[in-house]
């Protein structure tokens, strides 16, 4: 069997929602993502770093609807990639700050994941991948992943000062 190239990637993702500008208040809001278009009020594409989109949102067959109910199948989560422990540990302290709560938070010894849900009930993950020479492997080499409880106040230790907001209306 032909395996697929090694440069494949994920692009993006697209979610159905049920409130767009609830949606966009958690994902942009939130996590920080930057709106790079809208389409009125039904749809909106979100990303980080200046590409088209990573995520994108809509109500088109969504509008008002209730989440899947549990035991359906659909999404089981969508993967947000920090690039380093401090970045994600800045994710963390943003969740903290919005009160989003948390359904998990793991190392798998090739990643440290914090797992949560967005407003409509999608399962978000937020990870960053350890280098590939720190992963953990077995005698013949072969990844010998796990999941063990992520110390969170350790990694919010790794979390960057926040930075200044600037001048407020009271500094005016």
């Amino acid at each position: 069997m032909a395996s697929i190239d090694a440069g494949l990637r994920v692009g993006h993702v697209h979610l159905k929602v049920a409130d767009l500008e609830r949606a966009l208040a958690f994902y942009q809001g939130v996590l920080g993502l930057e709106l790079t278009q809208r389409l009125g009020t039904r749809a909106a594409f979100l990303a980080a770093g200046g590409y088209h989109h990573h995520i994108a949102l809509n109500t088109w067959e969504s509008l008002g609807a209730a989440p899947p109910p549990p035991g359906s199948t659909g999404l089981y989560h969508l993967a947000l990639l920090y690039p380093t422990r401090p970045l994600l540990a800045d994710a963390l302290r943003r969740l903290i700050a919005a009160q989003i709560p948390l359904d998990g938070a793991a190392d798998h010894g090739v990643s440290e994941s914090l797992y949560l849900r967005d407003p409509d009930g999608n399962g978000v993950e937020l990870y960053r991948d350890r280098p590939r020479a720190e992963w953990p492997r077995d005698p013949q080499g072969g990844l010998a992943m796990y999941t063990h409880p992520l110390d969170l106040h350790h990694l919010l230790l790794d979390a960057p000062p926040e930075l200044d907001p600037g001048p407020g209306p009271r500094d005016l």
